[in-house]
């Protein structure tokens, strides 16, 4: 066109900054926006929004995208606030997509369907729940129509945020669905650890002629993986490329990894690697990496993080991972090298971080954090709950700090962890029985995860932890998200339930054997010293896992009904101790 003289118009540009956008050119970007800039376009409404989207689509365009928002303040309209907010989102700065969707907001600018849906993907990465609620009452309040994406998007928020009850009502309540709001349901149960559900839902959703596409597997094997069901995940593999043609790619050759795992069977998914027909990635290695770590597979795992850093120089949880092995054996000085590698190359390790949303605010922390305005309350916080937890029984997991310090600097170093400085924040803002909902950008440590178990006891608090592998949820004195020991097939499984005793055991024995479904039902405790039930479950059929995790919630339903009869009881006692004295006086 522009060899041919032709001079293009102010219609031209919105459909040439478009292609640049999705072929995410930000150089071809640059000389159309110069075009733009020459032939006098630049301040029009159509070619300044997309302007804007075809910035916020591209890698380091984001900046632009602001540049060109901000000098147009008195011709902004939805699109271009939906624009900017979804660059934002696709960019990975989502705290920023909120931010500016309250500014939005103060300036009176309704916003439309797409702009939610950019913003709800924003809550779903940050776990802001609180204000993926809001944005579900405004869209009934102000009777936007629900379409299938922005009911999809929902879900998909919800689950994300830890809310999954929310999440199913949403996906209930849809009068059509596609296979995209079936995989979105199907993948938040599993993140929430709820493979039964999530098998039988996709099970519906075959009974309704919906055709499962390679997304919808990735979802179906994960449920598996989290669940423990191994032989369902090989089943569902399999059927994947029988029953339907679909050819594995790398990401349910992962799951297949992961699922393999978690079940203890790290020999299985060493010679499941080996054969894959295509050629294992780094994520896949590194997954192996984890398990062999876990069950003491150190040697295997040595090598692996010494190819792993060959393959990827750069990458950071690399020299992390390795670091942590040669930790694990003692090898002090092997660890001290890779830390001193790590330093020439510039190589920084991600810092593990924690979010939580408190009255539509987003508060950061990071291990041994005193920034925070309100440092010196939160560490007091730490310090009681220190003491509160040590006396219910909480022993500090020093092995998790793979450094080369004394026992009492260990304890401290595992003290200031983010994710105990946020629930920390959370106890001291929050009233009591409030949920606390946290979000972790890298994997809960061991300490954390038993130390989050003892809080929950003590504050009575319900505690729901996103990390970037799953949901762990706790309740009471039962953790709904078990740990495995070693998982046989789904009918007969053994489950370890740490720090409990003969009280649990016969309770969830008694539970157990007036259920239909089991065959049988024992538990041990393997040490004294250790607090922990190994519970071993036979059942007619139905998974073993989802048959316990039935007990338990009729345990704590049981347990709770006991808590408020006496709670009642205590109520009247004292209402009647009040009438008397009233009475004599």
């Amino acid at each position: 066109m522009i060899k041919e003289g032709v001079i293009p118009n102010k219609f031209t540009f919105p459909f040439v900054l478009k292609a640049c956008a999705g072929l995410l050119d930000i150089n071809l970007g640059l000389q159309i926006h110069g075009f733009v800039f020459k032939l006098g376009f630049y301040q029009d409404e159509f070619v300044e929004n997309t302007l804007v989207h075809m910035y916020g689509c591209c890698n380091g365009g984001i900046d632009y995208a602001c540049k060109v928002f901000d000098e147009m303040p008195h011709r902004r309209n939805p699109v271009c606030w939906s624009a900017l907010i979804g660059g934002y989102v696709r960019n990975g700065c989502s705290s920023n997509a909120i931010e500016l969707f309250r500014r939005m907001q103060v300036d009176g600018i309704p916003p439309d369907d797409i702009t939610i849906v950019s913003v709800l993907s924003a809550c779903a990465d940050l776990g802001a729940l609180e204000l993926g609620k809001w944005i579900d009452l405004y869209i009934e309040r102000y009777s936007i129509p629900r379409t299938i994406p922005l009911c999809n998007s929902l879900i998909d928020m919800f689950a994300k945020c830890g809310s999954i009850e929310d999440a199913r009502r949403i996906f209930d309540g849809m009068p059509e669905r596609t296979v995209v709001s079936w995989t979105a349901i199907i993948d938040g149960l599993a993140m929430h650890s709820h493979g039964g559900e999530a098998l039988e839902l996709f099970l519906e959703m075959r009974r309704s002629k919906i055709q499962p596409d390679d997304v919808t597997f990735i979802g179906v094997l994960s449920a598996c993986s989290h669940a423990g069901l191994v032989e369902d995940g090989c089943k569902y593999f399999d059927s994947m490329v029988d029953d339907y043609g679909i050819t594995p790619k790398i990401e349910h050759y992962g799951c297949m990894v992961d699922l393999f795992s978690r079940a203890g069977l790290v020999e299985k998914a060493f010679q499941f690697v080996r054969t894959m027909p295509i050629e294992p990635n780094t994520i896949i290695w590194r997954s192996l990496l984890s398990a062999c770590k876990i069950h003491g597979k150190l040697k295997i795992a040595e090598q692996i993080s010494k190819w792993l850093i060959k393959f990827e120089p750069s990458r950071c949880s690399n020299y992390v991972l390795l670091s942590n092995i040669y930790g694990s054996m003692s090898q002090w000085s092997d660890k001290a090298k890779v830390r001193e590698m790590m330093n020439k190359q510039g190589i920084k390790k991600t810092p593990g971080c924690t979010l939580i949303e408190l009255n539509n605010s987003i508060h950061e922390f990071v291990a041994g954090d005193k920034s925070h305005p309100e440092s010196r309350e939160i560490y007091k916080m730490l310090d009681e709950m220190a003491k509160k937890l040590k006396m219910a029984g909480y022993i500090p997991r020093t092995t998790n700090v793979l450094l080369d310090i004394d026992e009492e600097d260990k304890e401290d170093a595992l003290h200031q962890h983010s994710e105990k400085l946020a629930i920390a924040f959370a106890l001291l803002k929050t009233p009591r029985g409030t949920t606390i909902r946290i979000v972790k950008n890298l994997r809960v440590c061991d300490d954390c995860h038993n130390a989050t178990r003892f809080i929950s006891k003590v504050y009575d608090r319900e505690i729901i932890v996103r990390d970037r592998n799953r949901f762990h949820r706790f309740w009471r004195e039962v953790l709904l998200a078990m740990e495995y020991g070693s998982v046989s097939e789904p009918r007969s499984s053994t489950f370890s339930l740490t720090n409990e005793d003969h009280t649990l055991g016969n309770s969830v024995r008694f539970v157990l054997n007036q259920d239909p479904r089991v065959e049988f039902c024992g538990y041990s405790i393997p040490h004294p010293s250790e607090n922990r039930v190994s519970l071993r479950v036979q059942t007619t059929g139905e998974p073993a896992k989802d048959v316990l995790k039935d007990a338990l919630q009729d345990l704590m339903t049981m347990c709770q009904h006991v808590r408020n009869t006496f709670d009642k009881a205590v109520a009247e006692h004292k209402k009647s101790a009040a009438r008397s004295a009233t009475r004599k006086s």
